[in-house]
């Protein structure tokens, strides 16, 4: 059976790419990533990938913080291009995708987010739960589109806040749901015909 192709941007550890890595290895899910890129010189992402022979790529923007110019990120489109990408996964990838990118992969964006959206949406959602004294949390996985975390709802996995739960100890039970939740996601696009 092909397997579809990815590319996974992240700014962080890598730990979302760790666990997707581990159900390729262990036989559970058919995707082949072709290319890893970051916005972050040394990020765990980029380790993990180089130690696997998975091409790298770091943007590089000196204009924006939170995005990147469209000059910057139609480069990024044609790397993507280039190694025939069928779907963009985003795991703590911490700018927000514009329409060089969006136009170029439409409905081919994908992003995990560490809240039941639409609640939470933005920077550091477990200490928003937190502070909102909600009982449960989450995960969302979600298609990507110009707004921060608005894109439709892909599927979700919940998470319940316990009393003295702190943000270290709810992000983490986030994580744990994600690295299952991201997997079974993306099994479900490589079935065959959905590209």
């Amino acid at each position: 059976m092909p397997q579809i192709k990815i590319a996974v941007l992240g700014s962080g550890k890598g730990s979302n790419f760790r666990a997707i890595l581990s159900a390729i290895m262990s036989g559970h899910l058919p995707v082949r990533p072709v290319l890893a890129v970051s916005d972050v010189p040394g990020a765990g992402i980029l380790t993990l990938a180089d130690n696997l022979g998975i091409p790298t790529m770091v943007i590089r923007e000196e204009k924006y913080r939170t995005r990147l110019s469209e000059d910057v990120e139609s480069a990024l489109v044609g790397e993507l291009r280039a190694a025939n990408v069928d779907l963009i996964v985003l795991a703590g990838y911490m700018r927000l995708v514009k329409s060089p990118l969006l136009d170029a992969f439409p409905r081919r964006i994908i992003n995990i987010h560490p809240s039941l959206l639409p609640r939470f949406p933005g920077f550091e959602a477990w200490k928003q739960a937190l502070e909102a004294k909600a009982t449960t949390t989450g995960c969302t996985v979600h298609f990507v589109d110009s707004g921060i975390d608005t894109g439709e709802i892909i599927a979700q996995s919940e998470v319940p806040i316990y009393p003295g739960d702190t943000p270290e100890t709810l992000h983490a039970r986030i994580q744990e749901a994600e690295h299952q939740l991201y997997p079974e996601v993306l099994a479900r696009f490589a079935k065959p015909g959905v590209f």
